[in-house]
């Protein structure tokens, strides 16, 4: 097996087809590889379409294509436990899981059939290793773009073998990469909604797919007194202001879920700030939690890193302390550890929310 050999994971963007142009450029052997993920009918991620303008793009960059059908796959990692999170009152990123149980651990066996001895994404990160080769993950020069956060629960032998050819690059200059190259996804737009809920409409996809049919309840203030109702409370996100369906003279915003009683707490702004968290399903890729630790962290993708202390609790869990409070930090969403621009690891926010100083 070439150590020059990789195997691009190539979803049909501009991302994922300039990474397979850039390592072509540095000397590697290069072939794509699509997932088929779900039986989508748009041009969204995993599904025929895509897979085709991905096959356009090998066919043009002279590399060979392979199309890898893991739908029953995705379906049981990714869409079920998606709809179980919000059956459970929790607000799940079903791209850190695909990450995590689809696209890498796919990506490292299809390498390994096909024999290519590296891996490589279209992902804005960056791989550093050491002086004794080891892979660390890290932020991309550009933080406006950086998508380590969704890299954090990579397996490590995925993280060993990735090569991440974007890391350097803004999203323009990328474009401009294909356009040069004349592949014809250059001016693709970006998919920002859940691949394989293409309309948007969460609520109509959880009760086609899951049965989750509307259950009111009551929105309960902080005291725990009835202020009105709700149509299902899987229907709200922790932080949300709009779309509460009720009118209550001032803004009020999703501070609690509670899917066993199926309530939710609104208030005017409290407790929509907190200081403490704790996180489980840990991946951890640094080493080992056995003490304190300062970190910066962040509780969503879009969120500033924002300084704390890892703190290991029993059950594989940790306790997560800021230094100021976080707003509407979720159950279900990751937050994610940082050491200097190094990756540290990261978790899933529980519910379990631990009482305030």
């Amino acid at each position: 097996m070439e150590k020059t050999s990789v195997l691009v994971g190539m979803s049909g963007g501009v991302d994922s087809s300039a990474a397979a142009l850039l390592l072509q450029r540095q000397g590697f052997r290069v072939a794509g590889a699509t997932f088929l993920l779900w039986n989508g009918a748009d041009g969204r991620c995993g599904t025929e379409r895509e897979a085709a303008d991905a096959a356009e793009v090998c066919r043009i960059l002279g590399i060979p294509h392979h199309i890898i059908d893991l739908r029953e796959r995705f379906e049981a990692a990714v869409i079920r436990r998606f709809a179980e999170s919000y059956r459970q009152g929790r607000t799940p990123n079903p791209c850190v899981d695909c990450n995590r149980s689809i696209k890498f651990p796919g990506l490292l066996e299809a390498a390994d059939r096909l024999g290519y001895a590296r891996i490589a994404t279209g992902h804005y990160a960056r791989i550093l290793r050491d002086g004794e080769g080891r892979a660390h993950l890290a932020a991309a020069a550009d933080r406006r773009k950086d998508q380590s956060y969704m890299l954090w629960a990579l397996p490590r032998q995925a993280l060993e073998r990735v090569e991440l050819p974007l890391w350097q690059y803004e999203k323009d200059a990328v474009r401009a990469l294909a356009r040069e190259a004349g592949l014809p996804v250059y001016d693709k737009a970006e998919s920002q909604d859940v691949c394989f809920i293409p309309d948007g409409d969460m609520p109509g996809f959880l009760e086609r797919y899951a049965g989750l049919t509307p259950a009111p309840g009551d929105f309960l203030d902080g005291d725990g007194a009835v202020i009105g109702r709700h149509d299902g409370c899987w229907k709200y996100t922790i932080g949300q202001r709009r779309g509460l369906g009720v009118g209550f003279g001032q803004r009020m915003f999703v501070t609690g879920i509670d899917p066993a009683h199926n309530t939710v707490t609104l208030s005017a702004g409290e407790g929509l700030f907190r200081r403490r968290l704790t996180a489980g399903e840990l991946n951890l890729l640094e080493g080992e939690l056995t003490g304190p630790v300062a970190v910066t962290a962040k509780i969503r993708y879009a969120a500033r890193p924002a300084a704390a202390t890892l703190y290991p609790l029993e059950g594989g869990r940790v306790l997560v302390e800021f230094i100021e409070g976080q707003r509407a930090v979720t159950p279900g969403q990751s937050v994610v550890f940082y050491r200097g621009e190094i990756l540290w690891g990261g978790g899933i926010i529980l519910p379990e929310l631990p009482p305030e100083d």
